[in-house]
């Protein structure tokens, strides 16, 4: 099935639904008239563009497996940031909502920052104003971001984090908005459903870290690189990401030794605000 035809397809399936084009879209966080170029063949529908179409028409489980079967035969796709700056990154925010609401398994390895999803706040503002945002994009983006994280509270939903030390003690913040930055990630650590760990920095290591990545019910991985987010859906990659999220998970400090970690990191930096 090429673009067109999957296009058609898509179009297809929405009319006999009876749903209209706006509803749709609006459902699938996208504009009608991509939609539409999507429906006429005139734009490729991303993997995760397909997803949220047939979640929005409310397709059988059958027909959802054909059709992304179909978008997954060009298994991996690269969208540039400057594409999502014009878009407007919260919307980019809202879409990703959209697929973490549909998702059961979430696994996200970062060696960089500390995830959105964990992210406080002043956090946020900091990692989102390197990215160059407007006065009236900066704030919308961040109110997006927050509104993701209560997928957090879903405990129908498993949330997995590996973050590598140096993310903690990275100064992207002033020394007291970094103790409670610390202080969120212990917090939602303690949810029944969210497994965090931390790899040390003095455990012997299995792997290098290389970049971050997000593997979402073991189907779909993304990866945020300097200039794109890339998606990768073919299953023979998406198991080497399993297996080095799994590799990391087994050398990495969890529950209340990670915990003490934190604790001690988010004391010297709150030390430091105080004799600052």
């Amino acid at each position: 099935m090429n673009r067109t035809e999957l296009g058609a397809a898509l179009r297809a399936l929405r009319q006999a639904s009876g749903k209209e084009a706006k509803a749709v879209a609006r459902s699938a966080v996208m504009s009608t008239a991509k939609l539409s170029k999507i429906e006429n063949g005139h734009v490729a529908p991303s993997v995760v563009d397909v997803e949220r179409i047939l979640t929005a028409l409310d397709v059988s489980e059958e027909v959802k497996a054909e059709y992304m079967a179909a978008a997954r035969a060009q298994a991996t796709e690269a969208t540039a940031w400057r594409l999502f700056k014009r878009m407007g990154f919260h919307r980019k925010q809202e879409q990703i909502r959209a697929l973490e609401a549909s998702m059961k398994l979430l696994s996200l390895f970062q060696p960089s920052l500390v995830p959105g999803l964990l992210q406080t706040p002043e956090y946020m503002r900091a990692v989102l104003q390197g990215k160059g945002l407007s006065d009236d994009q900066l704030p919308r983006t961040v109110a997006a971001r927050i509104e993701r994280q209560r997928v957090l509270y879903e405990t129908d939903k498993v949330m997995r984090f590996i973050i590598t030390e140096p993310v903690l003690r990275w100064r992207l913040v002033p020394p007291s908005m970094m103790a409670g930055q610390l202080d969120r990630i212990v917090s939602v650590s303690r949810l029944p459903n969210v497994d965090v760990r931390v790899v040390a920095l003095d455990s012997p290591q299995v792997d290098v870290p290389g970049h971050s990545f997000v593997i979402r019910d073991d189907r779909m991985v993304t990866v945020e690189t300097t200039h794109a987010e890339v998606i990768v859906t073919d299953p023979r990659d998406v198991a080497l990401y399993a297996e080095k999220f799994e590799r990391f998970a087994s050398v990495a400090l969890t529950g209340e030794r990670m915990r003490a970690m934190l604790a001690r990191i988010r004391d010297d930096f709150l030390r430091e605000q105080e004799t600052g």
